[in-house]
């Protein structure tokens, strides 16, 4: 699913919210809206705000401003339990003493619902998450990822407007992983539910998400569609959280130019900035075009001299390190072939690149 897809309106809507503990601000005030059937996923590094967010909006914490609306609804000092919002943990939070089927069943129980319709849901959501047959195990008789599974059918067995998920495949390998992620991403789809996601993990982000909400030092970074912060980030603090770049200090000397310190003029896409200001032109690796030293560059790209100092082959991509005459070291990223295609070390290179692949950021 992606952003184009979302349904129209606010699923959840934050108003100014904010959050202290003491004299020590965790959580800046912030505006954020969430669409209805949304995949949102808050990223960010340890301590930038984001476990937080997810806790104001469940109920965990109470914001020290703001308000906090659920399909319009206030619901700032609204009870955890009254929200309806699901959630799925890191570390799965099953009942070792109850079957499969009980620990699903567990929030129908406490709403009151009856044996027939326990029975019909609880199998039901079984079914979707994979683990049909499984209803009489004990979660020590399931993998991880299992169990994360029935984790996952506890929280959509009840049909909740909103599934909050924290670091819930943090404790999975990567395979794991990066399968859990695409049934989480076909739940998602089947299910139209409005899902907030947290991880540190920018892959993942990059993958799952309808938009990514990058956080820093308890306030938004940038807000945005996967491609928006990988291709156009706002920031050097962007630009380096998502990805690999290639970052080339320099001032503006005109509006399509940057003059980079120790390399020259490079040509970067036409805006309106500040001459002499300082800036940063960032490129991403896969964007670099690299070739023998005798081989012509494309017509209008940037093209920078150099020596190969360091190759890395990482399975499908290879990573390709190169010393430029003025001393800066820019990395290409290559999809891999056969050693004999790939530079040698030390040899001469060229690497050139479009001005259309440049992003200008402030330095």
């Amino acid at each position: 699913m992606n952003a184009g897809n979302a349904s129209t309106g606010e699923a959840i809507a934050l108003r100014g919210i904010s959050k202290t503990f003491g004299s020590v601000t965790v959580l800046k005030a912030t505006e954020l809206a969430v669409n209805k059937s949304e995949f949102l996923t808050l990223l960010g590094p340890s301590g930038s705000g984001k476990t937080t967010l997810l806790n104001l909006i469940s109920g965990a914490l109470t914001p020290s401003s703001g308000e906090i609306l659920l399909g319009g609804r206030n619901i700032t000092r609204m009870p955890p339990r009254d929200r309806g919002i699901g959630m799925v943990f890191q570390n799965y939070a099953l009942m070792p003493h109850m079957t499969v089927f009980e620990n699903v069943a567990y929030p129908l129980r406490v709403r009151r619902e009856s044996s027939g319709s326990i029975r019909r849901k609880v199998l039901d959501a079984l079914d979707r998450v994979g683990l049909k047959g499984f209803d009489d195990r004990k979660p020590r008789q399931l993998s991880g990822g299992q169990q994360q599974r029935v984790g996952i059918a506890r929280c959509i067995v009840y049909s909740p407007a909103i599934i909050m998920m924290d670091e819930p495949l943090g404790a999975l390998d990567k395979n794991l992983r990066e399968q859990m992620q695409t049934e989480i991403k076909r739940l998602h789809r089947e299910l139209g539910t409005t899902i907030i996601y947290v991880t540190h993990d920018q892959e993942e982000a990059l993958n799952m998400s309808d938009r990514i909400c990058l956080m820093k030092t308890g306030e938004i970074a940038q807000l945005g569609a996967p491609d928006d912060l990988y291709f156009r980030p706002n920031s050097r603090f962007v630009a380096e959280f998502i990805g690999e770049s290639n970052l080339l200090k320099g001032k503006s000397a005109a509006a399509n130019s940057v003059a980079i310190d120790g390399v020259g003029v490079v040509h970067v896409p036409s805006s309106e900035r500040s001459l002499g200001s300082d800036v940063m032109v960032m490129v991403r690796p896969e964007k670099m075009q690299i070739s023998g030293a005798d081989v012509d560059a494309p017509a209008g790209h940037n093209v920078l001299h150099g020596v190969v100092e360091a190759i890395s082959f990482v399975g499908g991509m290879t990573r390709i390190s190169v010393k430029t005459v003025q001393g800066a070291s820019v990395t290409a990223k290559i999809i891999s072939g056969p050693a004999s295609t790939r530079p040698e070390l030390g040899s001469a290179a060229k690497l050139s690149w479009s001005p259309a692949e440049s992003v200008v950021l402030s330095a």
